[in-house]
Parts: structure tokens; sequence; C-alpha cells
């Protein structure tokens, strides 16, 4: 097509090239990089994986230990108690108080040393007899069961008149109640270490009848121990 020569020839603006986005090119040594940093981070991993399941089966272990090394206290049962001649208004003048008990090491592994052993006898929160080494020290090994038996009388008794008829009331209302306690400095022994030494106590609230006997349901009774 040719142009008029009345016409001046029209020129369009070629457009400029715009931004493109060009393709970076990493090299080798980009890519070593990125491999090395792969593989500090699964080797991180799997170390804190590591450790974190050895202390899970550390804590396990500990634990187990400390249940089956941990000392049990010892078990007080109360079998007999007797006050004799509660029936009778003068019976105060020969005043007895007998008892029977046990003291049970309940441990597999763990053995109790007794420094020593004392033995009282209260009514209404009142000291009316007391026994100053009840038993000398002694050994206890697991699983292992001591009887804990005395009386009250005399000297180790402390019942007057006054005292020997609030009996005699309670009893006429059917039961009277008396605290009968041990206490003993301890020792546990476990294999070749001994701990530190414990003041312990054993309560044992006992129901007696109008025959002076213990009443069955104090009979057999577990008594409460504590430590001080």
């Amino acid at each position: 097509m040719h142009n008029s020569p009345d016409r001046l020839p029209i020129q369009y603006p070629t457009p400029e090239p715009g931004p493109q986005r060009m393709k970076r090119q990493h090299t080798p040594r980009y890519y070593a990089h990125r491999v090395r940093e792969s593989l500090t981070t699964r080797v991180s991993k799997l170390f804190c994986t590591i450790f974190l399941g050895l202390l899970l089966i550390l804590g396990m272990v500990a634990f187990i230990l400390w249940l089956s090394l941990r000392p049990h206290r010892p078990r007080f049962h109360i079998h007999a108690f007797t006050v004799p001649g509660l029936n009778q208004e003068t019976g105060f003048e020969n005043a007895v108080i007998t008892f029977n008990a046990t003291a049970r090491n309940a441990n597999h592994d763990i053995g109790i040393y007794y420094d020593s052993m004392d033995g009282s006898a209260y009514y209404k929160d009142q000291r009316i007899g007391s026994i100053s080494g009840l038993l000398p020290p002694f050994y206890q090994g697991p699983k292992n069961t001591t009887i804990v038996a005395g009386s009250f009388t005399g000297a180790t008794l402390t019942v007057n008149s006054q005292r020997w008829m609030e009996f005699i009331n309670d009893r006429s209302r059917g039961t009277v109640v008396f605290r009968l306690e041990f206490s003993a400095t301890i020792r546990f022994r476990i294999q070749s270490w001994d701990s530190k030494r414990h003041r312990m106590h054993a309560n044992c609230d006992v129901y007696v009848g109008q025959d002076g006997l213990i009443l069955p349901v104090s009979k057999d009774r577990r008594c409460p121990v504590y430590f001080t």
C-alpha cells in the first residue's frame, strides 16, 4: 500500500519492555548448605526425642523404686484389754489394767529399729498409768510381728477412789472408754542404710464393758499411728 503524498506518515511509539521476573539461579554451594541445615534439624529433633524418652524412662524407674522402697508405718492392733474388779466399788485398792497388742512391720524389704517403747493408759484424756521401757530396744525384720503386752498396776497406775467412781458410773451406763498409747523412737533399715530417727505414737481407743473386758467393737482393731 503506498502513502499518499498529501498525508504525513504516522509513527506509533514502540512500547518499552516492562520489568520481567528474573529466575534466580542457585549455586551448588547453596544446595549443599540447605542439605546441611536439613540434616542438622533432623539430627537435633532425633536427639531431643531420645533425650525426652530417656527422661521418661528414668522417671518411671525412679517412681517404681520410690514406691518399693518407701517405708510403711508400723501397724498396731489391740487384741485384749482388761480392768478386773470394775464392778467393785473398792476395786481401786488393787486396781490392775492388763493389755495385749501387736506391732507389725508390713514392709517387704525394710526393717525397723526400735530404740525403746513406752506405754500409757488414758481416761478422759487424763493419763492414769504409764510404763517406761515397756519393751527394750529391738530390731524388727520385714513382714514380722511383735507382741506388746503388759500391765498397769501399783506405781505404774494412778487411780484414786474418785477416779474409780467415775469408772463405776460409766460402767453403769454400759461402756467405759480408755485410750492406750504406745510411743517409741524408731529408725527404718533399708539395705545397709538407716533413716533418721522418728518419734512414733500409736493410739488405741478401747471400749470396755460392764464385766471389765474389751468389747468386740475394739477387739483386733487397728490403731492410728503418727509421727512427731
